[in-house]
């Protein structure tokens, strides 16, 4: 599988290769050009990251990655099959990454210490954040897991990876106690230990990238 060492993206598949225990070879990448190089792009020609090759197969975008994993090594199983389990667990996942990651990026300036050149979209984002936390504490409400699961469902390998990083980007989980106590559920689990990253690591990855951003607009 190629992945560069920071991406939330990348990380929730991951993280459901080491739960289902799928023997893998990773390949990490630096974003700093070897996704737009010849061999990676005859993989992926939109040259975004995950891929994962499996034989003679490609497979972009990591949801469909996700869901390609779950078909072929359906156990431990991380897709209900009960009609409003399995719509929940599409929910968290879609919700996470059309309204909760998009959100996160003025936020990230500001933890980078970087200029933002309209607070308005601040305020904003952290109201967008709000409102997806709001519907994500009612879908779990007193189950460990989403959708109806005692086990980990694809719903906590996509928003997993992004809500624990909530507080670093000043947006605090007090007032979501069964989302902060899903999140501690989560980060004490070996595989998310073994693939997470320092705030510094973060820093030192995105803060060059952003200010380069900045430069060119």
């Amino acid at each position: 599988m190629h992945l560069p060492p920071i991406s939330p993206n990348s990380r929730r598949v991951w993280i459901a290769l080491l739960e289902k225990q799928i023997p893998f070879e990773l390949v990490k990448m630096e974003l700093d050009g070897d996704q737009l190089q010849p061999d990676f792009l005859s993989l992926n020609p939109f040259h975004h990251i995950p891929v994962l090759v499996d034989d003679d197969f490609t497979i972009v975008e990591s949801l469909a990655i996700l869901d390609y994993l779950e078909a072929k090594y359906p156990a431990p199983a991380m897709l209900p099959t009960d009609a409003k389990a399995l719509a929940i667990v599409r929910m968290v996942e879609m919700v996470t990454v059309n309204e909760l990651l998009p959100a996160t990026n003025p936020l990230t300036y500001r933890m980078m210490g970087l200029p933002t050149d309209d607070p308005q979209k601040l305020k904003q984002a952290e109201q967008r954040i709000d409102t997806v936390l709001k519907f994500f504490e009612g879908l779990l409400g007193d189950r460990p897991y989403f959708g109806n699961s005692d086990s980990l469902t694809l719903a906590e390998l996509v928003a997993g990876t992004v809500m624990p990083w909530l507080p670093s980007l000043g947006v605090p989980l007090d007032n979501y106690p069964k989302l902060s106590a899903w999140c501690d559920r989560l980060t004490a689990r070996e595989t998310w230990q073994n693939t997470e990253v320092s705030l510094e690591e973060v820093e030192a990855f995105l803060k060059p990238r952003l200010q380069q951003l900045m430069v060119a607009h």
